[in-house]
């Protein structure tokens, strides 16, 4: 059984891999299942780690239900203070299962979290349960850019997004997943009040929209984190 599971992750690495090598990549969830999003940056000489790490951990998160995503390489921060290298995309059938694996892995692999510390020099998670059917693709020849937004007052934030994401659409820029209503286990905390993923058709005109509608001018943002995805 052991090896099984380990031959589905081998598997669903690779097939993560191909599809990643391709200029769009696409995704689809179903109303009810969970997408992750993380943000990580692993610390040097993390191979040995990796390969104990995939070894006792992801069988128990293909046992919940667990399927990778494709993946994205952080090219660039643009606001905020964190800089981790990639953000990665991950599905679970249900927040049922995607929480009874943060619930029941460390009885199954002890050692879980002083793993992840080992490999990862930065490691956040957020999790969204979908409350519809969703399909969207993220186009790699696009200048493609995730912002997260915490806000000090959440009915200013909605008319915020409400006039923002309109003059996205006037400006060239679409709208590719808006995330909301994410929770974050303790230890893992990234749970902005809003998320987003925006392709732009190029660098000029994100930065022209940028200098027009500038984030950091508007006091009722507590924080924002911006960075650019490839």
């Amino acid at each position: 059984m052991r090896n099984l599971i380990i031959k589905s992750f081998t598997f669903f690495l690779m097939s993560t891999v191909l599809l990643a090598q391709g200029k769009k990549k696409t995704f689809s969830f179903k109303k009810g299942e969970v997408m992750d999003i993380l943000l990580l940056s692993t610390n040097p000489d993390s191979g040995k780690l990796f390969e104990k790490y995939k070894e006792t951990a992801f069988p128990v998160a293909f046992e919940y239900s667990y399927q990778p995503q494709p993946g994205f390489a952080i090219k660039e921060l643009t606001l905020g203070n964190h800089a981790p290298s990639s953000l990665i995309m991950g599905k679970w059938e249900s927040r049922q299962k995607r929480e009874g694996f943060l619930e029941n892995i460390i009885k199954r692999v002890p050692d879980f979290h002083e793993q992840r510390r080992a490999l990862f020099k930065y490691f956040s998670l957020t999790y969204y349960k979908m409350p519809k059917d969703i399909q969207f693709f993220v186009d790699s020849e696009k200048f493609n850019v995730a912002t997260a937004f915490w806000s000090k007052k959440d009915k200013k934030l909605t008319r915020f997004n409400s006039k923002w994401e309109q003059e996205i659409k006037n400006h060239g820029g679409r709208v590719i997943v808006k995330l909301e209503n994410g929770k974050s286990p303790t230890g893992y905390y990234y749970n902005s009040d809003v998320f987003y993923i925006i392709e732009w058709n190029s660098r000029v005109a994100f930065q022209t929209f940028s200098k027009k509608y500038p984030l950091s001018s508007y006091e009722f943002l507590a924080n924002i984190h911006q960075f650019v995805i490839k």
